[in-house]
C-alpha cells in the first residue's frame, strides 16, 4: 500500500528477510555454512544502494566468480543473470576465453602480450578482440542462451554494463524494466524489450502493449542525465571503497547477528554524519561568500546615495549664492 519506499527501508526489509530465511531444520555444518554466508551479504547489503562489484564468466549466463556479493542473490532466491558469452562454434575465442573470469582474461591479455611465444601472443590478440568486439556486454549467442534459460514470468536481475536491470518473461520474448530518468513523466512506458544486442528495443507498458515515447527527445536527455549519474555514482563508489573503515574480511567467524548489526548501524551513523558535516561546512561557504559580497554592495549604495545627494546639495549652494529679481 505504498507508492514511495526510501532506500533505508528497502534495506531494512532486505536485512529482515535474510534473518527470517535461515532454514530450521539442517545440519550443524550447514547451519555454519548459511551462518557465515549470512554474515558476508549482511557486510556489503549497504552496496545495494550504491552498486555491486560481480564478475561474470564467458560460459553460461547464470555462470559468475562466486563472491560475497553473489550470495546476496543467493540469499534473496533472486536469479542473476547475463548474456555475455563466448559461442562455442568460434574454436580460436573458446581456445584464448577459456575458463576465465573478466578480470581473469584482462590478466591473461596483458600477460600474452608480454611473452615471447608467438602462440601466447596470438592467443591474446584473440581475446582482446573478443572484448573489443563485444564491448555491449552481450552477444546474439548469449541472448539466444538467455531466452532458453528465463522461465516465463520469472522475475530476475539481468547484470549488463555495470547495470542491474528487472527482467522478465512474456511470451518467450525478454524485457528490462525502464528505470532511466528520461521516462520520469512516462506513465504508460514500463518495459523495454530485450532483443539485439544493440539496444534499441521497443517500449510496453505494463501490460505489454507497445506504447512508444510521447517525447523521444526529453527521453534521450533524460538518458544522458542518467549516463552520466552513473559515472558520478561509480566515482563515488570508488572512493567510498578507498575510505571503507571497517575491513569486513577481519570480522570474527562467530559474531552474533545482533553485534554485526550494531557495526554495520555504527558504520552507517558514521556515513550520515560525515554527510551531514559536509552539506554545513558547504551552506557556511556560501554564506561566508555572500557575507564578502554585502560590504562591497553596501559601499557601492553609499557611493550612489552620494552621488544623488551631491547635485542637490550644489542645487542649495547655488541657490544661497543667487538673488532674486521681482
Amino acid at each position: 500500500m505504498m507508492e514511495i519506499i526510501t532506500a533505508e527501508q528497502l534495506m531494512e526489509y532486505l536485512g529482515d528477510y535474510i534473518l527470517d530465511a535461515k532454514p530450521k531444520e539442517i545440519s550443524e555444518i550447514q547451519r555454519l555454512n548459511y551462518e557465515q554466508n549470512m554474515s558476508d551479504a549482511m557486510a556489503i547489503l549497504h552496496k545495494l544502494q550504491t552498486g555491486l562489484d560481480v564478475n561474470v564468466k564467458f560460459t553460461g549466463v547464470r555462470v559468475f566468480e562466486y563472491t560475497p556479493e553473489c550470495i546476496v542473490f543467493d540469499l534473496l532466491d533472486i536469479p542473476l543473470y547475463h548474456g555475455w558469452l563466448v559461442d562455442p562454434q568460434v574454436a580460436d575465442i573458446v581456445k584464448a576465453v577459456g575458463n576465465c573470469s573478466y578480470n581473469q582474461l584482462v590478466e591473461k591479455i596483458i600477460s600474452c602480450k608480454q611473452s615471447e611465444n608467438s602462440e601466447l601472443v596470438s592467443e591474446g590478440f584473440v581475446a582482446e578482440q573478443f572484448l573489443n568486439n563485444t564491448a555491449t556486454q552481450l552477444t546474439y549467442h548469449g541472448l539466444c542462451e538467455l531466452t532458453s534459460a528465463v522461465q516465463e514470468g520469472e522475475l530476475c536481475v539481468f547484470f549488463r554494463n555495470n547495470h542491474f536491470s528487472t527482467m522478465t518473461k512474456y511470451k518467450g520474448q525478454l524485457y528490462l524494466l525502464v528505470t532511466d530518468q528520461g521516462f520520469l513523466t512516462e506513465e504508460k512506458v514500463v518495459w523495454e524489450s530485450l532483443h539485439n544486442v544493440d539496444g534499441d528495443g521497443n517500449f510496453c507498458d505494463s501490460e505489454f502493449h507497445l506504447r512508444p515515447p510521447s517525447d523521444p527527445e526529453t527521453v534521450y536527455r533524460g538518458q544522458q542525465d542518467q549516463i552520466d549519474q552513473d559515472y558520478l555514482m561509480a566515482l563515488s563508489l570508488q572512493q567510498e571503497q578507498q575510505n571503507q573503515d571497517i575491513n569486513w574480511e577481519q570480522i570474527p567467524e562467530g559474531i552474533s547477528d545482533l553485534e554485526l548489526a550494531k557495526k554495520l548501524q555504527e558504520e552507517e551513523d558514521r556515513r550520515a554524519s560525515q554527510y551531514y558535516q559536509e552539506q554545513e561546512q558547504a551552506a557556511a561557504q556560501v554564506q561566508q561568500v555572500q557575507g564578502a559580497a554585502s560590504p562591497a554592495s553596501a559601499r557601492q549604495s553609499a557611493s550612489n546615495e552620494r552621488k544623488r545627494k551631491e547635485p542637490r546639495e550644489k542645487e542649495r549652494e547655488k541657490e544661497k549664492n543667487s538673488c532674486v529679481l521681482l
